[in-house]
């Protein structure tokens, strides 16, 4: 059976658990090199993402995730964990540069300009093609390599992506009721080799 890790070190990431077990997953939450082993696939949760990069240091998480990342493990990235990902990040900090978009950091606004807002899909996901998107403090996607498929749009920025076994999404699709994203990233991780 696939396990399924959801890092636990900041932002609502028992919220993501939550959902992958109503969906039948085995969850495991990801805190040290150890736990890290256990799991097949990852979820990283939005939160602060350089106050996660300073969490990560004591058990040099950072660059084991990536090596994961690099050898094939399925990953869901949600709003900071897209910009941990992402291979250039505005303003400049260090990430994991496994994701080949460039990102503005809280680029529609502080926390008080956060809003909810209709994604329009593409047809990958099924239908309905809209869902509704949670955007805190959300990072903007500016740019997207040709490796990259954009699965979903706010106005005319891609908010939901994909490249490989990599899903992003830079709203926080663990606060609404649709669970397709959730749903995607599991069958990555049913098929990974990470």
């Amino acid at each position: 059976m696939t396990e399924f890790g959801v890092l636990a070190l900041q932002g609502d990431w028992a919220a993501h658990g939550a959902i992958l077990r109503e969906l039948g997953a085995s969850t495991h939450p990801v805190r040290t090199a150890a736990d890290l082993v256990r799991v097949d696939a990852l979820v990283i949760p939005g939160g602060e993402s350089s106050a996660m990069l300073r969490l990560m240091e004591p058990e040099n998480l950072a660059r084991r995730i990536r090596d994961r990342i690099v050898a094939g493990m399925a990953v869901l990235a949600t709003c900071a964990g897209v910009i941990l990902l992402a291979e250039n990040i505005r303003p400049p900090q260090q990430g994991l540069a496994v994701l080949n978009v460039d990102v503005v950091r809280n680029a529609y606004g502080r926390q008080l300009h956060s809003t909810v807002a209709e994604i329009v899909l593409t047809k990958e996901l099924g239908k309905p093609l809209r869902m509704e998107g949670v955007f805190i403090r959300a990072p903007r996607i500016v740019r997207v390599s040709s490796k990259v498929t954009v699965l979903g749009r706010w106005r005319d920025d891609p908010v939901l992506i994909r490249q490989g076994h990599i899903l992003g999404a830079t709203f926080h699709p663990e606060l609404s009721a649709d669970r397709r994203i959730h749903e995607m990233f599991m069958k990555a991780g049913e098929a990974g080799n990470g």
